[in-house]
Order: structure tokens, then sequence, then C-alpha cells
């Protein structure tokens, strides 16, 4: 590392760009990609979410973002966590107030054109082949919205030695902002990727979008995978294994 760099790295705290306000980067580690709900029954037709009558299309609009973003922290072997909202086959863990919820000729556990739908294991529930985890990476089955809520998310967050989340994936409004909130309360520095979360909704992604960084960032920050990239690449150089 060059002196002047390194002597850099001491006197500023690295950040991304960021709204509301620069997000500042952990000294020593403790970054994470966290890519929420990326599963065929939320981007392809056939699954839940054109069953509830919306245009999948747009979802799978952030797919070349977040697969950029992937390949990025599996290049630099930082923590990967991926989601799957899902339910046993019993319907045990879901509850009638989710159940029943919706409308449309298909509900949760219902057979569809790529199996039941939002039960474990079946093919509808599985991640896009485009962000298939590697070995190595978590994979985070949760029956509600959050992904801490019923979940082994936060102890195995503990122990990577995770205080910091890049988070994306879908719907913005939804299971991406419930876990951003859950993750606020719990302590975790959470910075959304602007163009790598999408709605159904452009309207709903731009209110949260709003909701997350108002009153100086009272859920957390976002940014552009842009300025994701250029700040992780600046932060990474000056950890101490980069010297």
């Amino acid at each position: 590392m060059d002196f002047g760099f390194w002597i850099e790295c001491q006197l500023f705290m690295i950040s991304i760009s960021a709204q509301p306000y620069d997000y500042e980067l952990p000294t020593s580690g403790g970054v994470a990609l966290l890519i929420i709900d990326m599963q065929r029954d939320f981007l392809e037709v056939g699954g839940f979410g054109e069953a509830l009558g919306n245009d999948v299309s747009r979802l799978q609009g952030i797919v070349p973002t977040v697969k950029r973003l992937l390949e990025v922290f599996r290049d630099r072997n930082l923590p990967i966590f991926h989601t799957i909202e899902c339910h046993q086959s019993d319907l045990s863990d879901c509850p009638p107030s989710k159940l029943n919820r919706g409308w449309g000729g298909l509900k949760i556990g219902d057979s569809g054109p790529m199996g039941r739908i939002l039960i474990v294991g079946e093919p509808g529930n599985s991640i896009i082949p485009e962000l298939e985890p590697l070995p190595g990476e978590f994979v985070i089955e949760k029956p509600g919205k959050g992904a801490f809520y019923h979940t082994n998310l936060e102890s195995l967050l503990r122990e990577e030695g995770v205080t910091h989340l890049i988070v994306t994936g879908v719907t913005t409004e939804v299971c991406v902002q419930t876990t951003m909130r859950e993750a606020n309360d719990r302590g975790y520095e959470c910075l959304l990727v602007e163009d790598g979360t999408e709605s159904y909704f452009p309207e709903f992604k731009e209110s949260t979008l709003k909701m997350i960084r108002a009153q100086g960032g009272i859920v957390g920050w976002t940014a552009t995978e842009k300025e994701v990239l250029e700040g992780l690449a600046q932060w990474q150089a000056c950890l101490p294994s980069a010297s």
C-alpha cells in the first residue's frame, strides 16, 4: 500500500457517497451483502407475483445490478446472505392472516406452473439461476416478510462479525423495508442500493426510499450501485489485510 494512501486511511473514515449523508464504513471489516427474496415465485411468469396481478418484468430489471454486486462481494471474500420467503409443506408456519390475503387464481400453498406457491423446495421457491448461491454463502429461509422473524439471521451475522449491511432485493416496500427496520432495531447500519431493489409499483419504491433516509436516516441510507462499488473499493484497500 502506498504510504501516503495509508496515512489517508488512518486519518479519515472511508465512506460511501449516499443519502441523506455519507455512509461510513467500519475500519476493520464487518460489511455483508444481503439479497432479499430474488426467487422465481416473485420474478418469473407463472409465480406468485404474477398470480397477484403484477408485472414481474419490473423486478427482473434489477437482476444485472444485483449480480454485479454479488460478484464483487464474491471476489473480495465478503459475507453474502440470501433470503427466500417460504413455508413448510403443511403450512404450519403460515398464519391465516397471511394465507388468506390477496386475490387471484393462486394463493400460498396452491399448485401453480412452478409447483406449490411459496413452499420450500418447490421449483418456484428457488433463487433465480443468475443469482444462485454458491457454497459458503448463507441462505435464510424466512416465513415472514422480515428476514429476522423466526430465522437464525441475527446469530449468523454476529458469528461473522457483521455490523454493516448492503441491502438489495424485492420488494422494496415489503420484505426489504421490513428487514431494514428489523436490522435497525438490532443495531445494524443498513444501506439500500437504489438500483438494486424494486417494486411492482414504482411509486411505492420511491416512497420507501424517501422513508428510509428521512429524518437523518431514521432507518438507514440509500445509494446507487456505482456509489457503493466506488466506496467499497477504497474501503477494502484500506483494510489491514490489504497492507
